[in-house]
């Protein structure tokens, strides 16, 4: 289980989260929504310790990542929005080098790697350098690095962004797959009909703070995602304004 209490944290005069306190359970993939500077993103780092909380708790499988980060990250596969990888090294020289830190044997690396880049199409670019990588491959490379060590904790930041439809839909199979065998999955994404089509739970932030979580199904029979959405962040009386004038 993922789980926040009473979490703050504020970065100058910005109050990016609010006392958060929320659970992602294991079994289910849970889709993170929320406008732009709504607190998604620092609530995904503090999982691995990138991000300390001012107040409250954070617990990623029973441990938390502010005082032993080291093995939160072996249990949390994370990838964040941002693209950034070490452009002098080739793909296979990154994945391999992150297996010798997460300590996976040689013997479970080797078929484990062979997986990843065959589902991810991957086989003619693990030989040039990351500098000389698409953005799409970038992205896949940024999300192989997250699942090389089969974590039981899968975080992903906005992870569809400039992928094509093959390697999203492989994506979507294998986050259902995580989900199946009772691992956390957690996705944002701006893109609200993704967040419909894929996650089984659902949860709202705006300014910081949760304003609406539950199964999807149960916002289904409320009124479609994104007429809720826009309700619960309070956006709707904005988008009228912007409506007009077009």
């Amino acid at each position: 289980m993922l789980s926040y209490e009473g979490v703050t944290k504020r970065y100058g005069n910005v109050q990016a989260l609010k006392g958060v306190t929320v659970e992602f359970q294991p079994g289910r993939i849970h889709a993170l929504l929320g406008p732009n500077g709504s607190g998604k993103s620092t609530l995904m780092k503090m999982a691995i310790g990138l991000v300390k909380p001012d107040s409250g708790s954070v617990r990623v499988d029973g441990i938390d990542p502010v005082e032993d980060p080291i093995s939160a990250r072996k249990v949390v596969g994370y990838a964040p929005e941002e693209i950034v990888i070490y452009e002098s090294l080739t793909p296979a020289e990154y994945l391999s080098f992150l297996g010798y830190v997460y300590g996976i044997p040689k013997e479970e690396l080797e078929p484990r790697l062979r997986t990843l880049i065959k589902i991810f199409k991957m086989e003619e670019h693990m030989g040039k350098l990351g500098g000389e990588l698409s953005h799409g491959n970038r992205r896949k490379l940024l999300i192989m690095s997250a699942l090389i060590h089969d974590p039981r904790v899968l975080i992903l930041d906005e992870p569809f962004s400039g992928l094509d439809p093959e390697i999203a839909r492989v994506l979507k199979e294998l986050m259902r797959k995580y989900a199946e065998e009772g691992r956390v999955v957690v996705f944002s994404t701006h893109i609200l009909e993704l967040a419909e089509a894929v996650a089984d739970e659902v949860t709202i932030m705006h300014l910081g703070e949760v304003v609406a979580k539950g199964p999807m199904e149960e916002l289904r029979g409320k009124k479609d995602l994104e007429t809720y959405f826009l309700e619960v962040t309070g956006l709707t009386s904005e988008l009228e304004e912007l409506l007009k004038a077009l």
